[in-house]
């Protein structure tokens, strides 16, 4: 016989499960477009977020935008590939808020050097490059989870990690940026078996897979100075369904939704957000 939780009901019934009030919410790379976007969605839903990045111009200006709209944010200057400063950052958080309920690693992006052009020899990629490609986007994942994961297996959290639509299907130029999302995939759903099995389900980890959303690194692969879209950009919106570029907002639902009660019962799972583009054949 199954028996239902009333008070998880009530909850649902009233919206309660999507609630994040007073979690504290690491984001690392926020004070990049997308990690900006995550920030004052976070804070707007009433965490309280830790702000993770290298530009603390950037960042404090942003614990001042989410404090001026009655948030409470904490801006802490750090490299994901440091695990001396991901260690500090910890101890700060921990010392500011006693606790760390999340994780959002949203630091990574493209490396100039890792772009294979189309007149390039493939035989000759720059491995350096690749290299640091795999550092930025899979490394600067790993880390901060194993770091701040072992604060929240104290008592529970939820972990999501910045996967690609490079990860699903073979995107042209972005071999490295490809391959190391691919990484970012797999840790995740090894990751999310080995939690599950060793905590109980109480440490959740997922990955959202973004689709073509115009940022800092991509912005010259994608549009003109004049605003009108590169031949790249052309194709990218033919093979969208929807038919434009997403906006960094609409991926804060699904955000939201996997760091909260309401995904109870997922984890290892690579959500993609992508107006159609994984899905569809181009047929």
């Amino acid at each position: 016989m199954l028996h239902y939780n009333s008070s998880s009901m009530n909850q649902q019934a009233n919206g309660q499960i999507f609630q994040l009030n007073n979690q504290v919410i690491i984001v690392t790379g926020g004070t990049g477009i997308l990690g900006n976007s995550f920030v004052k969605a976070l804070a707007y839903a009433g965490a309280r977020v830790i702000i993770i990045g290298r530009k603390a111009d950037i960042g404090n200006k942003l614990v001042e935008e989410v404090k001026s709209t009655g948030g409470d944010a904490l801006f802490i200057q750090c490299d994901v590939l440091s695990r001396e400063d991901l260690a500090l950052a910890a101890e700060k958080t921990i010392e500011a808020y006693g606790r760390i309920d999340a994780l959002v690693n949203a630091a990574g992006g493209n490396v100039a050097g890792a772009v294979v052009g189309p007149d390039d020899d493939i035989f000759e990629v720059n491995l350096d490059a690749l290299h640091d490609v795999f550092e930025l986007n899979l490394f600067g994942t790993i880390l901060p989870t194993v770091i701040f994961g072992k604060y929240m297996a104290k008592h529970g959290g939820s972990i999501v990690n910045i996967s690609s639509m490079a990860s699903q299907k073979a995107i042209t130029r972005v071999l490295g940026y490809s391959m190391a999302k691919a990484g970012v995939d797999s840790f995740t759903k090894w990751m999310s078996v080995e939690l599950a099995k060793r905590y109980g389900g109480s440490i959740r980890i997922n990955a959202i897979a973004p689709g073509f959303f115009v940022t800092t690194q991509n912005k010259h692969l994608l549009v003109q100075e004049d605003g009108s879209y590169t031949a790249r950009g052309e194709a990218v919106i033919h093979n969208t369904p929807y038919g434009r570029f997403g906006d960094p907002e609409e991926l804060n639902g699904t955000l939201i939704w996997l760091l909260s009660k309401a995904s109870g019962f997922v984890s290892g799972e690579i959500i993609c957000v992508d107006g159609g583009f994984n899905v569809f054949s181009g047929v």
